[in-house]
């Protein structure tokens, strides 16, 4: 196993940048050759040091299934690696567009440019994915790309930097390891395009930072992902969809299900339709390697406050704990929460839960639980339960958020041909596939005027032929 690499100083950052920037200024962007290769190398580096990243980060965890960190750490940045290999090609091609009747036989297209020296600060739940699945379109794309990781995954942090400086050259791709000081800085930097993923409040200190320079960012946050269960769902396989959904990681994910709107009368078996679910996930936790601890203490302390908070407001609390076993507090397993009956000023139902607790919400009609997700903030994912097409169609059409699963969760955010990205609250801007490309490029227009053309008859002086044309055009 590797060592720990002390945190660099600011200054090691500003060299890094600053080398970057000469490199893109000398050197222009990465040659379409050179892409390609970097592309498939890394997806390489991975597989080849895949025992290793999980190794990494069940350390940084204190335990962290390993299964979980290969199938949503490393599967999602490995495909998309070679999903851009494959297909960037096409993606860079100019795009031809019409041009109207009065200007031609000119022509016009869209040419895609690499941005220049691009940032990515990611964090610490997902600390491989969420730091190189942007950097497979920013590469695609031809940028220069330096990466901020968190300072909470030491260890798979400083296994990131080890692989991509054997990868790649300092000047096309760096990592730079530190704590809080060293992302501010990072985010004060005049980068082409800054790249952040992370929380809400945390992001809007990013954009603020960014804006100094008027650098332009896409931000991948979080929010209150809620699930809607319809009354003609089979109970049982909502219960077990969320349950995966909601335990995968321990709950430390941006889209996990953070409440669930549940038909009134159907609560109760909901509660025991989940507890089934979760007896047959995981029927113990304190030893269950696929169960996964909370990151870090005072993560772990912010959860029992949570919980604490809704029981001394009135809610029922239902721990799932299948084999009745005492959880140690130093471990940070964490044993599944359900929470009924709670009040909508309950921490719980006002913050992101990023935990295995999980309030649950019941409804009469549609249109309340639709309401009920309406008068929150954008939530970067929906899910809704129903084999009923119109139930389906109304709860879309009448809600906005990021992404949406239905009959599943969490699903939807590993399909490389589907842009993923908040709207809102829970983010601006998206990735993944050719969304990343895009997002990672400038969409240039260019006008070509052809040799024979009709130009002259808009110059000036103008006269009665204009007033024709004029009387013409706005018919």
């Amino acid at each position: 196993m590797h060592d720990i690499v002390p945190f660099p100083t600011g200054r090691r950052l500003q060299d890094a940048f600053d080398g970057q920037t000469r490199a893109w200024a000398e050197r222009g962007p990465l040659s379409v050759e050179r892409r390609g290769e970097a592309l498939e190398a890394l997806a390489a580096a991975l597989v080849r040091r895949a025992d290793e990243f999980a190794c990494a980060v069940a350390q940084d965890f204190g335990h962290r299934s390993v299964h979980e960190t290969k199938l949503a750490d490393l599967y999602p940045v490995v495909a998309g690696l070679r999903h851009a290999r494959k297909h960037f090609r096409r993606w860079m091609k100019p795009r031809r567009r019409p041009i109207q009747m009065m200007f031609r036989p000119a022509s016009a297209r869209i040419e895609y440019q690499p941005l220049g020296v691009v940032g990515i600060i990611s964090p610490w739940n997902y600390p491989v994915q969420l730091a190189l699945a942007p950097l497979a379109g920013a590469l695609a794309a031809g940028n220069r790309i330096l990466i901020k990781p968190s300072e909470l995954t030491p260890r798979t942090s400083a296994l990131l930097a080890q692989v991509i400086g054997e990868v790649f050259d300092e000047s096309e791709a760096a990592v730079v390891q530190g704590g809080p000081d060293v992302a501010q800085a990072f985010a004060r930097l005049p980068f082409n395009h800054l790249f952040f993923t992370g929380s809400t409040a945390v992001g809007r200190e990013v954009m603020k930072a960014a804006a100094e320079n008027l650098v332009p960012v896409t931000l991948e946050l979080g929010g209150k992902s809620p699930a809607i269960i319809a009354p003609d769902y089979p109970l049982e396989r909502a219960a077990e969809r969320i349950a995966v959904g909601k335990l995968f990681n321990a709950g430390q994910t941006c889209i996990a299900p953070d409440y669930v709107l549940v038909p009134r009368r159907r609560e109760a078996a909901f509660v025991s339709a989940f507890r089934d679910a979760v007896a047959r996930l995981y029927p113990n936790l304190a030893a269950n390697p696929d169960y996964t601890a909370i990151a870090s203490e005072r993560h772990a302390e912010r959860l029992r406050r949570l919980i604490d908070d809704a029981s001394a407001r009135g809610a029922t609390l239902h721990e799932i704990n299948p084999a009745g076993e005492s959880l140690d507090p130093a471990g940070r397993k964490i044993a599944p929460v359900l929470l009924t009956g709670v009040p909508e000023e309950a921490s719980a139902m006002q913050e992101e839960i990023f935990g295995p607790v999980l309030p649950v919400v019941s409804y009469d009609r549609v249109e309340e639980a639709i309401r009920f997700v309406k008068n929150r903030p954008h939530p970067l994912a929906l899910y809704v339960f129903s084999h009923d097409r119109g139930f389906v169609n109304q709860v879309l059409g009448q809600t906005s958020s990021g992404g949406v699963a239905i009959n599943e969760t969490l699903l939807h955010c590993v399909q490389e041909e589907l842009p993923f990205g908040g709207v809102g609250h829970s983010g601006m801007g998206a990735y993944h596939g050719e969304a990343g490309f895009r997002t990672f490029s400038h969409a240039r227009s260019v006008f070509h005027q052809a040799r024979i053309n009709g130009a002259g008859m808009t110059s000036p002086p103008y006269g009665s032929r204009m007033e024709r044309m004029l009387s013409f055009l706005l018919r």
